[in-house]
């Protein structure tokens, strides 16, 4: 386990620079800064000593971080650069689907996978009192690393031509390097690979789930999953941010706040600069860590690459940073008292369950195992101000309609005109598909001998 930059970035850069064959490296965000020239300087010398280079950026991720010289000069000295989803004319609402992955794999002899992008904002600014961001990720070896290298080939293949398969590593040909389970969890598109795993693992959980999340944004089967558990007498907890570089997150997560806490779930808020860390940890028996968030982005919309680790000693470890990062946090609670109104699970909507914890029936405030966080903050009225926002968008909608439609009909025409330009395009192109298909289907068979 490598915790924040400090940790994550030299053990990154070792690897590179040790590199003999080939180096895979994929991350949502490389930012033209001191971190991400240091890794363009690591990259290139790589490449001109003739190791294979190949780096995948998503476009909206490294959209403003880089400019087109700093990409310009890695190609020229040699690494292959590959932009994931560009806009396309022909896909007008493509452009969600993004390549959220952060990776790095080389030789097939080392691997990493984690949360952390590129860029000097996970490093803080100490001079300006600035912490570090907090985020965690994890070193590979054994045949683990062969399926690292096999999710940044899907990746990959999607950017354009695919990736030969005979320059991966043989998973079969990597010696085991230890003795704790791995599982890669690549998650694609529509895949929802990871959604459903985690689904599982909460309704799996006996004892303990502490989730710690970036980017909580509440989804309804896993919210109620989440309930689910705390009502059957889990001690659940999420860890998100206090404050985030996306303030309209921020306030969406508080909105799903009510339903979890009113379930008994127990929610804090880190009070360092960022918690970027996408980690769980159930009975101490079962962890996960990567780049996916708790949102439907993350579980359905982007690219994402995990892994569940099945290993008493290593969810131990995690359970373990878990409780240390709630010392540096603040409880959020429905009101100024540590208990709140009991809920049956009959009145929460849930069904009676046989053999379950009498504690799943009444939810309170547990007192065993609490953490120390640094204290505690009352909910309030968090859903009326986002409902404010939205009524102030939507009468700055109405009067821009009444007193200058044209600024309202221009926009909307194109829009029309673009998805009209797109479907047609797309039809075209399925057309000339089953022309061809056809072509092949009633070519006549070569006589026999």
């Amino acid at each position: 386990m490598l915790l924040d930059a400090k940790e994550n970035y030299p053990a990154w850069l070792e690897a590179i620079r040790a590199a003999r064959h080939s180096i895979f490296f994929e991350n949502y965000i490389i930012a033209e800064d001191e971190v991400g020239r240091e890794f363009a300087e690591a990259l290139k010398e790589r490449a001109r000593a003739g190791v294979k280079v190949r780096l995948i950026r998503d476009w909206l991720g490294s959209r403003s971080e880089a400019s087109r010289a700093f990409w310009r000069a890695l190609q020229d000295a040699g690494v292959e650069v590959r932009v994931f989803n560009p806009p396309r004319f022909g896909s007008p609402l493509g452009w969600l689907s993004r390549d959220h992955r952060k990776m790095l794999a080389m030789d097939g002899e080392v691997a990493f996978i984690s949360g952390l992008c590129v860029s000097t904002r996970w490093l803080g600014a100490p001079e300006r009192g600035v912490p570090p961001w907090r985020d965690t990720g994890v070193m590979l070896h054994g045949p683990a690393v062969a399926w690292a290298e096999r999710a940044f080939k899907e990746v990959w293949d999607a950017t354009g031509a695919p990736l030969p398969v005979d320059v991966l590593s043989a998973p079969e040909a990597l010696p085991a390097a230890g003795t704790v389970p791995v599982r890669i969890i690549a998650g694609e598109p529509a895949s929802t690979d990871l959604f459903r795993l985690d689904q599982l693992i909460a309704a799996a959980a006996q004892r303990t789930l502490w989730l710690t999340d970036a980017y909580f944004v509440s989804f309804a089967p896993y919210v109620q999953a989440l309930r689910r558990a705390a009502l059957a007498g889990v001690d659940v907890r999420l860890l998100v941010p206090s404050t985030t570089d996306l303030p309209m997150i921020g306030r969406l997560s508080r909105a799903g706040y009510r339903p979890l806490l009113e379930a008994g779930v127990r929610i804090f808020e880190w009070n360092g600069s960022m918690v970027h860390a996408k980690t769980a940890v159930a009975d101490e028996r079962w962890a996960r860590v990567g780049s996916s968030n708790l949102n439907l982005a993350s579980f359905i919309g982007n690219y994402e690459l995990d892994i569940a680790i099945e290993a008493p000693e290593v969810a131990r470890e995690f359970a373990a940073i878990f409780l240390r990062d709630l010392a540096n946090s603040t409880e959020i609670i429905l009101s100024g008292k540590r208990h709140v109104v009991p809920v049956s699970r009959r009145s929460a909507g849930l069904p009676w369950g046989s053999g379950e914890s009498r504690v799943g029936f009444v939810r309170f405030a547990r007192a065993v195992g609490a953490a120390a966080a640094s204290g505690t903050r009352s909910l309030g009225s968090v859903e009326s101000g986002i409902e404010r926002g939205l009524a102030a968008i939507l009468v700055a909608v109405a009067a821009l309609g009444f007193f200058f439609p044209a600024a309202l009909a221009y926009p909307l025409s194109v829009l029309a005109l673009w998805l009209a330009l797109a479907l047609l395009l797309r039809a075209n192109r399925h057309s000339k598909q089953r022309s061809a298909e056809a072509r092949v289907s009633h070519r006549p068979n070569p006589p026999g001998p």
